[in-house]
């Protein structure tokens, strides 16, 4: 989602983001350090069965997909999904998603931070987590503030380098795996060989999908920078296309490859699975250069992450859900108020951190981040159901120049899984915290917009009888 919104700041500004910078920014665009670190969670929990749990969130980002090349291709409106939101579901749920979904990232990204704490506290131990955090949130505020016109190309590198990482990655794993690396042939022994494929049960797939949907955002922001070009008939189909191979080229090869070379309980969020397989076959200083990817797709998708968070805050306010001031643009054509707010939002849940820097703080950012996420995807879902509704309702499907397949079904499994798996956090332990932060952030936007907001709209005609 986030990107998009990158895409379109840069396009608008400068119109010079050249289609090797979208391809890679899209492309990149879904490898954060989520990924690389969260995976460590989720092998935690689920163990080889984590693949499964992969797959079905491929499967949920396809069907969002799909709804959305259907809105886009229609409607391609600039700005976010909460344009569609306010349009198909009403202004109520938009304002409460809206502010999720800024809020989302303002949780999201000190999470990126603090994973790039993490890596660097195994390699320089006494300057702390804290301190690196804090150490990257600073070049993070630096690169937004002082670093605009060079962010395309900056992007296009450091998605270059995520990407690459992971092919290498993969091809060292598969050597592993037929013994090319290491001193016998591994094959299944070490995915099958401690407690089977799914040692904590089935179950566990469920538990951990929150978190798989917080590795997973972004993907679409492949259809919706599609949505931004001048023949969105043509390039949206494409890119729905591609993202299925996308998300097997780059999460599930790799994962799956992951689960075969490196014993599931051994994975935890102290350091990059990834890595720490690496470093089990003896090969420390390829372990060491992956390290250094985490870092970069941290500082990339906090860099996005701000950025992203700036364009919804500028959106919300042009709906009139936010302060008219958040709207405003500088000479430069930025969103500068509301950019300097989220920097600010973001710098508040870092100093959060510093009274919390155990693994289920970070655990917990990653779970709200998830919630609020999923929210957004399934008001996606559920404006492209309630769109062509209104088309069937008026008869004019057949103007339709991209329709979402097997329609209502895909639409509504889109809904009702991602539903199924935010339940299932009542029932875990680990994330059902999230839901006290993850509710209020809709909750309350719904609320002040339903009892201020539009009682404000609703007696504006009204005043001249005021007046007598």
């Amino acid at each position: 989602m986030v990107v998009l919104l990158i895409v379109e700041k840069l396009h608008s500004m400068h119109r010079s983001l050249k289609n090797r910078h979208l391809q890679l920014i899209s492309l990149g665009g879904i490898i954060g350090s989520g990924y690389f670190l969260g995976t460590g969670y989720i092998l935690e929990k689920a163990g080889p069965a984590a693949i499964l749990a992969y797959l079905l969130g491929g499967l949920i980002v396809f069907c969002v997909m799909l709804c959305l090349a259907e809105l886009a291709v229609a409607k391609p409106v600039s700005g976010s999904f909460v344009n569609y939101t306010n349009e198909y579901i009403s202004p109520v749920w938009a304002c409460g998603v809206g502010w999720a979904y800024w809020m989302n990232w303002i949780a999201y990204v000190p999470s990126e931070m603090i994973a790039a704490g993490i890596i660097m506290h195994n390699f320089m131990p006494q300057i702390g987590q804290v301190g690196w955090a804090i150490i990257f949130g600073f070049i993070i505020t630096l690169i937004n503030v002082l670093s605009v016109g060079k962010f395309g190309e900056s992007e296009f590198w450091l998605s270059l380098i995520k990407i690459a990482a992971l092919i290498i990655f993969s091809g060292t794993a598969f050597a592993i795996c037929i013994g090319l690396i290491g001193s016998h042939y591994i094959g299944t022994d070490i995915l099958l060989n401690n407690g089977g494929f799914a040692p904590n049960g089935y179950w566990s797939i469920f538990i951990t999908m929150v978190i798989i949907l917080v590795n997973f955002q972004g993907s679409e922001i492949i259809g919706l920078a599609a949505g931004e070009c001048k023949d969105p008939e043509k390039s949206i189909p494409i890119a729905v296309r591609n993202v299925s191979w996308r998300i097997i080229a780059l999460y599930i090869i790799p994962v799956f490859l992951l689960i075969s070379i490196f014993p599931w309980n051994h994975a935890g969020l102290s350091e990059s699975p990834f890595a720490a397989a690496l470093q089990e076959y003896g090969l420390d200083q390829l372990a060491s250069g992956f390290a250094f990817v985490v870092l970069t797709a941290a500082i990339s998708c906090s860099n996005s992450g701000l950025y992203g968070s700036g364009r919804a805050l500028q959106a919300l306010a042009r709906l009139n859900m936010a302060p008219k001031w958040l709207g405003r643009l500088n000479a430069q054509g930025m969103p500068q108020n509301s950019i300097f707010v989220s920097i600010i939002g973001c710098w508040l849940i870092i100093f959060l951190y510093t009274y919390d820097t155990s693994s289920l703080a970070y655990t917990y950012l990653l779970a709200v981040s998830g919630f609020t996420g999923a929210m957004a995807w399934i008001s996606i879902c559920w404006s492209q159901y309630n769109f062509r509704r209104k088309l069937i309702k008026a008869n004019l499907v057949h103007t339709l120049k991209y329709k979402t397949p097997f329609f209502p079904y895909i639409t509504l499994f889109g809904i009702f899984i991602q539903v199924l798996c935010l339940l299932v956090m009542v029932f875990t332990e680990d994330l059902r915290s999230a839901l006290y932060t993850g509710l209020p952030m809709m909750l309350v936007p719904m609320l002040w917009y339903k009892l201020f907001r539009t009682k404000k709209l609703a007696g504006l005609p009204a005043s001249p009888i005021r007046k007598k």
